[in-house]
């Protein structure tokens, strides 16, 4: 017996109703990160496969990582899912593949003809496609010929305002068939509540010959408005960056020092070359080298997985942390990306709502961000979504944290703006819920759901539902086994690769490796092995 979440069997029980049949009708979860999309997701799955209704499943993600992580889970749930797949059709004893967006959309054409009505499509992360951009195109071709598109978000609207493939509007809004909120999210204790610490002040840089000062309150153009923000960000000024920093880093103290000993603070940095600044500052406040990961370095996510695990105290990163990294160690954030679309704002703010299960429930995360006014406005968004759940209904619900509404959104450009920073003293403002909500109410018991005992007509693999060891892993070792075995074999008995594969593959019944069964490349270790040891016996007998 396994378990699902309250709103987990909700969405399950829309789903078997849903089930794809019929004309096409994408089917969109909407639900807040952390909150379990991919469990309903995958039970719906193995029972479309149980009831033969599919006859394979295809989960396509934004990141190789997150295609490995999407097999795992299915593992778990007794589908076996081949990662990373360079073709649709799956190996002959696996439920299916799991591919990332670029490769869907690079081989659509190949995969057009082999997408069937019997195929389920799960995109992950759905807002990833657009409807005019190429990956949204070479979804929609590669997968046209199924009617069956399971849609998973948490932020379900694009920065580009392009459509998302499959998604229904009323009046430009994304209608998810099933929804649930960040504050859904929180009320049921699934999720942490996330207090935001703005800092404003003098902020003053110089702009051509003129040396301008302005708080985040003054209104500017949209180029000083952008000098504002950079200065704010910048590295140089004590009382600027810096001072936030040692902010953010007593509370991380203060929670490490407490009965959350492994706490993990995370610093969105601007680039490269900004984040590499940051871990300096935090050196000097902390004494200890941050974490850094950046996109160009080759053990990114290597470092991430050692930091989800270690006791390491902080992390600065650029656009590493995004979907697919869980981190739920992580309580203290800090906002430093020159990037500041919603889109983005609330992937950042995903990361610091995981839960810890034995944990108490409420605690919160903080993340303390620049008084920008856009920041400042997705900050308030995120505040009115949670009013009514983390405190009762007033007189002063009318009265926001960020009151003073931005007089002009827009999206930070990448490129560098000439201009030099000068000044910075800032403080923080008002923290939102205080500095910690309420506790929230105890989550709902979970809803107990049997696991299927029988495999998709025609499987081989097993119905374990926690197995050792996912089939693709195996799979994987047992080809890597294979290969050096051939490699062995060679150098004992003279015969080349191809012509040792070829005579692997009659004993075995294999065509191409490639397509080879687990229980066919198991064989095929055999047959090396007694190859090798009958070699080995004649050596030694001559």
């Amino acid at each position: 017996m396994s378990t699902l979440r309250g709103w987990q069997e909700r969405a399950l029980t829309q789903l078997r109703v849903w089930n794809g049949d019929g004309p096409p009708n994408p089917f969109l979860i909407s639900a807040a990160p952390g909150a379990g999309k991919t469990r309903p997701s995958l039970v719906f799955a193995r029972e479309l496969l149980d009831a033969g209704l599919i006859r394979r499943v295809v989960v396509v993600c934004p990141t190789t990582p997150l295609t490995r992580q999407w097999a795992e889970a299915a593992a778990r749930q007794g589908l076996h899912l081949q990662p990373d797949a360079e073709e649709l059709t799956p190996p002959k004893d696996f439920h299916g593949v799991s591919v990332t967006y670029a490769r869907a959309a690079a081989s659509s054409a190949r995969w057009e003809k082999q997408c069937t009505p019997g195929t389920l499509v799960i995109a992950d992360e759905a807002h990833h496609l657009g409807d005019d951009l190429a990956w949204g195109a070479g979804f929609t071709r590669a997968f046209g010929a199924t009617k069956r598109w399971l849609l998973l978000s948490g932020t379900p609207f694009r920065s580009d305002q392009s459509a998302i493939p499959g998604v229904r509007y009323e009046d430009c809004v994304a209608q998810p068939d099933v929804s649930y909120t960040y504050a859904d999210a929180v009320q049921d204790g699934i999720c942490r509540p996330v207090a935001f610490i703005p800092f404003d002040g003098t902020l003053s840089w110089q702009s051509g010959d003129d040396t301008i000062e302005a708080s985040f309150s003054d209104v500017l153009t949209g180029r000083e408005a952008s000098r504002r923000y950079r200065t704010a960000i910048s590295t140089e000024l004590s009382d600027g960056l810096p001072r936030i920093l040692r902010t953010a880093h007593e509370r991380l103290t203060g929670l490490r020092g407490g009965d959350h000993r492994d706490a993990g603070g995370l610093v969105i940095a601007s680039d490269g070359a900004h984040a590499r600044r940051v871990a300096k500052v935090l050196h000097e406040i902390t004494g200890r080298s941050p974490v850094v990961v950046l996109h160009d370095d080759q053990k990114s996510h290597d470092k991430l997985a050692a930091f989800t695990t270690s006791k390491d105290p902080w992390i600065v990163a650029v656009n590493m942390v995004s979907e697919g990294v869980d981190i739920p160690r992580l309580r203290v954030g800090v906002y430093a990306s020159a990037a500041k679309t919603p889109l983005i704002f609330r992937q950042v703010v995903g990361r610091f709502v995981r839960t810890i299960p034995g944990r108490p429930h409420g605690e919160a995360s903080w993340l303390y961000l620049p008084g920008e006014g856009a920041l400042r406005a997705h900050a308030s968004d995120v505040e009115t979504e949670l009013r009514h759940v983390l405190r009762p209904p007033g007189d002063d619900d009318g009265l926001d944290l960020f009151d003073e509404p931005p007089t002009r959104r827009e999206t930070e450009r990448t490129e560098e703006i000439a201009f030099v920073p000068v000044h910075a003293e800032v403080s923080p403002q008002m923290a939102l819920f205080g500095g910690g909500p309420p506790p929230p109410k105890p989550p709902p018991a979970p809803v107990p759901v049997p696991q299927p005992v029988t495999a998709a007509a025609g499987s081989a693999v097993l119905d374990e539902p926690e197995p050792e060891m996912p089939a693709w892993q195996r799979r994987g070792l047992l080809r890597d086994k294979r290969k050096d075995l051939v490699g062995s074999l060679a150098r004992m008995d003279g015969r080349s690769h191809r012509e040792i594969n070829a005579w692997v593959n009659r004993e075995t019944g294999v065509t191409r490796v490639d397509d080879a069964t687990i229980a066919q490349l198991e064989k095929s270790v055999d047959v090396l092995l007694r190859a090798l040891e009958r070699g080995s016996r004649r050596r030694r007998a001559s």
